[in-house]
């Protein structure tokens, strides 16, 4: 569903876990780490409300299959690369006008929960400079 201006309604997944390859150590190549993904995306949903069916609406659905995709084929050196070109991919792939996105990484330090970051990015914002394929080494 292509929104044609944003209304400030928001779908949102909390708690997207999986696994890939992410850090640049050594020892960070060689093993699939576990990441934690938040998402808030631009979703218009007066019409779905309305009518009730999921053609009016952001399919979440297909959102969480093709992050979960992307995000396991994905070998970023940084969380911040990785966080990144997922937030590019939903933008062009799902025509949103805004994603928010927190990646993190449990466990990263002994003496913290995790470590991530957060980013915030309008789809009027994209350049060609980056395209959201997933990162090798």
């Amino acid at each position: 569903m292509s929104n044609a201006r944003y209304c400030g309604d928001r779908i949102f997944v909390h708690g997207l876990t999986t696994e890939c390859v992410i850090g640049f150590i050594d020892w960070e190549r060689r093993v699939r780490q576990k990441v934690v993904i938040d998402l808030e995306l631009a979703a218009d949903a007066r019409r779905a409300a309305l009518t009730d069916e999921v053609q009016d609406t952001l399919d979440y659905r297909k959102v969480v299959k093709r992050v979960l995709a992307f995000v396991e084929a994905s070998e970023c050196h940084l969380i911040e690369t990785l966080a990144e070109r997922v937030v590019r991919l939903l933008l062009e792939e799902f025509a949103l006008e805004w994603v928010r996105i927190s990646l993190s990484k449990p466990g990263a330090f002994s003496h913290s929960r995790d470590v991530g970051i957060a980013l915030e990015r309008w789809r009027s914002e994209l350049s060609a400079e980056t395209s959201p394929t997933p990162a090798r080494s």
